[in-house]
């Protein structure tokens, strides 16, 4: 799956899923750093409840799966689906799609740490540490 955004993503193929709605916008760069800070690449990485290459919580899954539900969307995202890079990038951008559909790199990536109310002296390191990755 190409995840430079044209006009929309496919969400994981064949359930009758529809698309997540988006710009030409390429968060790969970003995708790329997360996944570099978070597990180093491992898609196997486990801390505590968070797990994958993009370190995802259940809490975020429960998040996409509201949004798909006010999408009208029959796809559904599995705790199991943490571990997929290809469905970790899925998740990515569909929170990016939601939360942030201004394309703000750096409010994308303070929110992957800290949440969509997260602080700005909270995800301090975090966002440097990920900037830093980028370049």
């Amino acid at each position: 799956m190409t995840l430079i955004l044209l006009s929309t993503v496919a969400m994981a193929g064949g359930n009758g899923a529809k698309s997540v709605k988006t710009s030409g916008f390429d968060w790969n760069p970003v995708m790329d750093a997360i996944i570099q800070v978070e597990s180093g690449g491992n898609a196997k990485a486990v801390s505590g409840n968070s797990v994958g290459a993009m370190q995802i919580t259940p809490i975020l899954v429960k998040d996409c799966n509201i949004i798909l539900k006010k999408r009208n969307s029959k796809l559904r995202y599995t705790l199991a689906d943490r571990y997929s890079l290809e469905k970790s990038k899925e998740m990515f951008l569909l929170i990016q799609s939601f939360h942030n559909p201004e394309n703000n790199i750096e409010k994308a990536i303070r929110a992957w740490n800290g949440g969509p109310k997260y602080s700005v002296r909270a995800t301090n390191r975090y966002y440097k540490k990920v900037m830093n990755k980028m370049k």
